[in-house]
């Protein structure tokens, strides 16, 4: 592998992490949102509301189920007319958080649920407002539970990031795609694989130890 390749790759890399890290900071910022409120207005939530509850499990599910990259095409105009672009790491954040702030929103949602009601009814009958339960009740119970999503998370939108290679996206999604599919360099394939998963690897090392010492069960 020469000087270039080797160029190439770190820039890929790069690129790579790039659109993981911010896609994922950008989708837990709308999906922490819609997973609250499909929580809080459940029939058994602090804020029943069966047509909002009902509306955005629509929204969820409708997103969740289209495959990425027909999600991908599909927002093309959405994508140019938010960054100026399709092609690139930039234009690729766009459809990386359409396609997983729902995700998140599940998983939010999961994480909540896991906590104990009663913890929640000591809240209530304390005088808590439902801001104050949401924020300062069941969000900080949830924390080790939402951490760990945020790994799963990750490498899930590590996966798209590649995906978005077949479509002019960056990063080492791409690289893998135009050298080692259209040009048939096997070595090129083999190792941006073996560098997706050392960044999962990486991902999953610092991610669980910032659980462990978040979880204050143990």
């Amino acid at each position: 592998m020469n000087q270039q390749m080797m160029e190439l790759l770190a820039d890929g890399i790069r690129e790579t992490l790039y659109m993981t890290i911010v896609s994922t900071i950008i989708a837990y910022l709308a999906g922490i949102p819609l997973g609250v409120i499909s929580f809080v207005t459940d029939k058994q939530g602090i804020c029943k509301n069966r047509a909002v509850h009902f509306t955005v499990g629509i929204f969820i599910n409708l997103v969740r189920s289209m495959p990425f990259l027909i999600l991908l095409v599909a927002i093309i105009p959405f994508t140019r007319l938010l960054v100026g672009t399709t092609i690139g790491s930039t234009a690729t954040i766009v459809p990386l958080v359409v396609a997983a702030a729902p995700y998140v929103a599940r998983m939010v949602e999961s994480s909540l649920k896991e906590v104990n009601p009663g913890v929640i009814e000591a809240a209530m009958s304390m005088g808590s407002s439902r801001f104050q339960i949401i924020y300062k009740v069941l969000l900080p119970e949830a924390k080790p539970s939402l951490l760990a999503g945020v790994l799963i998370s990750m490498a899930t939108i590590l996966g798209y990031s590649a995906m978005a290679g077949f479509v002019g996206g960056g990063g080492l999604g791409a690289i893998a795609i135009n050298y080692g599919y259209y040009r048939y360099q096997t070595d090129i394939m083999l190792i941006t694989v073996a560098l997706l998963v050392l960044i999962v690897q990486l991902f999953q090392e610092v991610g669980m130890r910032i659980v462990s010492r978040t979880d204050r069960r143990r």
